[in-house]
């Protein structure tokens, strides 16, 4: 129902049935439709989970921490499974794999993540606050951590792995690549439980749609957390790990997760908020998105280089 003037036309009124009321003048604060007589509909609300699981005196256990340690967890259960893989089931001698690869990968993955995935977020996101203020890149409890730095941490981790054990890159990256999204799921679920990286507005009769109080709006918008488990995490993980069964080669499973998370990730950001301080960039992308470009053409680029490779160079 729309009332009528004279001299501008309809004038959109508030949607709520038996209101009535004049929208338009509240356009200004970006109200849904039926915000105006200030009648919601039913909508889901951020639970608010408290961020520590468990206080024993001044010891406090996070929920963030215990996903990292479940993260950790995942990856040596499905390290050891991937054992049973070709090629790596068929490798006999001094290039065998065991238990303790497993173990030394992930101790030194850890380190990876945690010092590209600090350096990443204050080079990607905040050079200069960080040029200006060069003692609190140290600052991790402060949070801020980059998913592109720490892959960038994790290869450096890899490479020294490599290099020590005297083994192919590429094939350490494969052995790594499918144990990976499962501990990408677990950090989403911290975000989600902290109530950080919540989504962009979303359309106000969105059955999951959640109103996050803390974003400082109480419109509902997309759980972005939710759908980057969902993508990044779960499926990501089903499609890699059955993709890695067979044996592959050398380089592909590697490029095969390369392109699988940046497209997922690139496609995910479009329902989650940009960072207050960055906005989007160029062409109406965030650095999230940006940052995943390189990585979907270094994957191509590898996953080609792969298949072009004879087959007498990959025994």
């Amino acid at each position: 129902m729309a009332l009528q003037s004279k001299a501008a036309g309809p004038i959109p009124v508030c949607a709520h049935s038996g209101c009535g009321r004049d929208a338009g003048a509240f356009a200004s604060v970006r109200a849904a439709p039926w915000a105006p007589c200030g009648t919601i509909p039913a909508m889901l609300m951020y639970p608010q989970i408290d961020p520590v699981a468990l206080q024993i005196g001044p010891l406090a256990v996070h929920w963030y921490g215990i996903t990292y340690l479940v993260a950790f967890g995942l990856f040596m259960l499905l390290g050891v499974l991937r054992l049973r893989h070709a090629p790596f089931a068929a490798l006999r001698g001094a290039q065998a794999w065991s238990r303790r690869d497993v173990e030394d990968i992930l101790f030194l993955g850890v380190l990876g993540v945690i010092v590209g995935g600090r350096l990443g977020y204050c080079l990607f996101y905040k050079p200069g606050y960080y040029l200006g203020h060069p003692l609190e890149v140290f600052a991790v409890w402060q949070g801020g951590m980059s998913f592109h730095g720490g892959l960038l941490g994790v290869a450096v981790a890899l490479l020294w792995f490599a290099r020590s054990r005297q083994r192919p890159l590429l094939q350490v990256a494969d052995f790594v690549a499918p144990c990976v999204p499962t501990g990408l799921a677990a950090g989403r679920v911290g975000n989600f439980i902290n109530g950080e990286l919540w989504g962009r507005f979303a359309p106000p009769d969105l059955p999951w749609g959640m109103v996050f109080p803390q974003s400082g709006s109480m419109l509902p918008r997309h759980p972005s957390q939710v759908y980057q488990f969902l993508l990044e995490g779960l499926l990501l993980f089903v499609l890699l790990w059955l993709y890695a069964r067979r044996e592959r080669r050398p380089g592909q499973v590697a490029a095969a997760f390369l392109v699988g998370y940046g497209a997922l990730r690139f496609t995910a950001e479009y329902f989650r908020e940009p960072d207050s301080f960055l906005g989007l960039l160029s062409l109406g992308m965030s650095m999230g998105q940006w940052l995943c470009v390189p990585m979907v053409a270094a994957g191509v680029a590898l996953w080609v280089w792969a298949q072009r490779q004879p087959v007498a160079a990959r025994r």
